[in-house]
C-alpha cells in the first residue's frame, strides 16, 4: 500500500491544481462533455485556472464547506493527484471525484487516497458519497466498487454530441 497523506492545500499551492487541469493527459477524461463553465475546453477537458482565479476559489471551498485536498506521497514528497467532495444542492447529495495525475495512474495511487476521502467525510459528518462517471470507465468502476460503492443509478448525457451511459455509485459511511 502507498504511504499517502492528504494534504489541505494553502493558497500558494495551487500551482499544482493550475498544472493538473492545465495538462490535456490528465484532463483527457473530462474532454467532450456538453458543459458550459468558465474556461472549459471541450477538445482537451483542461479548464483554465490561471493564478488570479486561486483566491476565488480558495475562499469558496472555504465558504461552501467544499473539502478539497491533494494527495501526497510521503515517500517522494511528491503530488500526485488530488480528491474532493461538495454538497450538489441540485441532487441533494454529497458528490466526489479523485483526480491522478497522468504519469502517476496505475502506480496504487487511487483507492488508498479514496478511502482516505471516504473517512475524511465520514469524520467530518457526511453519511454518503457519490460519483458518476461513464459506465465504459472499468477502470473507475473497479476503484469504487474496491473501496465499497455501489451502483446506484443511470442516466445518459453528451459526450463530443453523442449520447452516453453514465454510471451513478454511491457509498453509504
Amino acid at each position: 500500500m502507498k504511504n499517502i497523506s492528504l494534504y489541505i492545500p494553502k493558497l500558494e499551492d495551487y500551482w499544482y491544481e493550475e498544472k493538473l487541469q492545465s495538462d490535456p493527459e490528465t484532463m483527457s477524461y473530462n474532454a467532450g462533455w456538453d458543459v458550459s463553465y468558465y474556461g472549459y475546453h471541450k477538445d482537451t477537458g483542461c479548464i483554465d485556472f490561471p493564478k488570479e482565479k486561486w483566491e476565488e476559489t480558495y475562499n469558496k471551498r472555504i465558504n461552501e464547506n467544499k473539502y478539497f485536498a491533494y494527495i501526497k506521497d510521503n515517500d517522494t514528497n511528491e503530488y500526485v493527484g488530488y480528491v474532493n467532495y461538495h454538497y450538489n444542492k441540485s441532487d441533494d447529495r454529497y458528490d466526489c471525484g479523485i483526480l491522478i495525475e497522468a504519469k502517476y495512474r496505475g502506480m496504487g495511487y487511487s483507492r488508498p487516497a479514496l478511502e482516505l476521502l471516504c473517512e475524511t467525510a465520514k469524520n467530518n459528518g457526511i453519511k454518503e458519497l457519490y460519483d458518476d462517471f461513464e459506465t465504459d470507465r472499468y477502470s473507475a468502476t473497479n476503484l469504487f466498487k474496491s473501496v465499497g460503492f455501489k451502483e446506484d443509478s443511470k442516466y445518459i448525457f453528451k459526450r463530443f454530441d453523442i449520447d452516453t451511459e453514465i454510471l451513478v455509485v454511491k457509498k453509504e459511511l
